[in-house]
């Protein structure tokens, strides 16, 4: 008698099948791109998905300084820090932010949208974010994804 049977596939870091790509980020709006980015870094978008497993790609977020923010956000939207002595809270707006260095803008909503332990800490270093077309991955042969057909 032969009978079916159908195994649950747990990924690990030996079966993982890791890809570069490459995500431009000209028009976008800021959030949605961040959403999108992230769950290509944790590898949701994969049938071999795992929690706990960096099962996620390489991504290359070209072109931030041409990011978009709805509504007022490039003077409402504050970023807070803390310099660890008393009263040492800093804030900048998007716009200063944003004249400072485009990328960390990117870079600190994606972070938000991973997980908060060590695994989030791995996958946000498979992300590069850079300012202007030209990145230093040239040789890992990254495949373009448009992020307006990804869901």
């Amino acid at each position: 008698m032969d009978t079916l049977s159908y195994k649950t596939i747990s990924a690990n870091k030996a079966t993982v099948d890791k890809q570069w790509v490459i995500v431009d980020a000209e028009n976008q709006t800021l959030g949605r791109l961040a959403s999108k980015v992230a769950k290509l870094l944790r590898g949701k978008h994969k049938p071999n998905f795992t929690p706990h497993v960096d099962c996620g790609d390489n991504v290359i977020v070209i072109n931030a300084e041409k990011i978009n923010l709805s509504g007022n956000k490039w003077n409402d939207k504050t970023y807070i820090r803390h310099t660890g002595y008393p009263g040492g809270q800093r804030s900048l707006t998007a716009t200063e932010l944003f004249g400072k260095n485009p990328a960390r803008i990117v870079e600190k909503s994606v972070k938000g949208m991973l997980p908060k332990n060590k695994l989030g800490s791995a996958l946000f270093r498979n992300l590069t974010v850079v300012v202007g077309s030209e990145h230093k991955h040239e040789a890992q042969k990254p495949k373009t994804i448009n992020l307006n057909e990804f869901k």
